[in-house]
């Protein structure tokens, strides 16, 4: 009689071994970060309906977070001007692979998967040069770095990929250094864009906003490619436009909404499940407003102190804030859940192929509390 571990070898040179998915984390439909009120920092999983799937230690404080389309892996990125990424197994909370950032460099906090889940995208900073980078890593053999090419733009904060596979990259157009933390050296002069980049590193499109003070810096992506764009301003606040764009390629730049309402600050940004609307958070100013994708007209303005976290549900939106809340976007605001977190800047929606249930090798009903990965 053959062994468990004669099975077990055989189905894995087979090829027959269950493959890991999402749905053996607790099927969560979103990331992250987050501080708890130890002092202590996490990333976290919510499913669609805002209960917590998981929650796993982080070293420092994280900003937002990359899910790998297939594998329930998360990296979580460092707060800019952060060094570190973790790569983390979402069932078990294990450390999978660090990512540090070659000398003269940090990350941005954001970075996308490739299509396939092959590659791994993170914006830096050349800090020594002034200018953007994008590193190339490969999620195939540990996490490797194999490649970096340029930005083509000065402080390239969030990157997305679109459905094409092109990367669409947010130039924010502010140098830093870390000599001097956060302080921005070249506000008389910066130059924000918009970049579509290909995985080869060649510039296929950029566009700029009409005003060089809007920083672009949060995106979002529609499946017919249409970008939403979340601006932060860095001139008179009184001065302020419009902080809320769409751009599709081969089109023209076309603003929405009023400026100073938002306090000059978008903190995240991200079309409605059903694609008709576009919501932008601002904490500073403690708000959500929600657009017509097509008419660009303000539709509804909803007050939450410390909103930032947006993300889509199957047909609306949900937000997250500073106070733990969890909260699904209707008229007003409908609280989810609670917690004893305090969100960061970005909800991440976890994209998976749609047939990802079927796929996976069991799917367990999780009704109680959350579940604390080892370490």
């Amino acid at each position: 009689m053959s062994t468990r571990r004669g099975f077990l070898a055989g189905l894995l040179a087979a090829g027959a071994m269950p493959v890991p998915t999402w749905a053996d984390a607790g099927d969560p439909a979103y990331l992250s970060a987050a501080q708890v009120r130890d002092g202590s920092y996490v990333l976290t999983g919510l499913d669609a309906g805002g209960a917590e799937r998981f929650r796993i230690p982080l070293p420092d404080r994280g900003h937002a977070a990359a899910a790998h389309p297939t594998r329930p892996e998360a990296v979580a990125f460092a707060r800019r001007p952060g060094t570190f990424a973790l790569v983390l197994d979402c069932r078990t909370g294990d450390i999978l692979a660090t990512l540090d950032s070659p000398r003269g460099r940090h990350f941005y906090g954001h970075g996308a998967f490739d299509l396939t889940g092959d590659l791994l995208f993170t914006t830096e900073n050349d800090f020594d040069l002034g200018q953007g980078r994008i590193g190339v890593w490969d999620a195939r053999n540990g996490y490797a770095r194999v490649g970096e090419f340029a930005s083509f733009g000065v402080g390239p904060h969030e990157m997305r990929q679109m459905p094409d596979g092109t990367l669409l990259v947010a130039n924010g157009g502010i140098d830093t250094h870390p000599d001097t933390g956060r302080e921005k050296l070249n506000l008389p002069t910066m130059r924000p864009n918009l970049s579509y980049v290909d995985l080869q590193g060649r510039l296929l499109e950029q566009i700029e906003p009409p005003q060089h003070h809007a920083s672009v810096r949060h995106l979002s992506v529609r499946a017919d490619g249409l970008v939403g764009i979340g601006m932060q301003w860095q001139g008179a606040i009184h001065e302020a436009p419009a902080l809320v764009a769409t751009h599709q390629r081969g089109g023209v730049w076309r603003d929405m909404g009023a400026g100073p309402a938002l306090n000059g600050y978008v903190g995240s940004i991200a079309f409605s499940g059903d694609g008709d609307r576009l919501a932008v958070t601002s904490p500073k100013s403690g708000v959500v407003q929600v657009f017509a994708a097509r008419t660009g007209d303000l539709v509804s303005d909803h007050a939450q102190t410390d909103v930032c976290g947006v993300a889509a549900t199957s047909f609306g939106l949900m937000v997250t804030d500073g106070q733990g809340g969890v909260s699904r976007l209707n008229a007003p605001l409908q609280k989810l859940a609670s917690y004893d977190l305090a969100f960061d800047n970005h909800l991440v929606a976890i994209t998976a192929p749609a047939n990802r249930h079927q796929q996976a090798r069991s799917r367990q009903t999780h009704s109680g509390p959350h579940r604390t990965p080892k370490t």
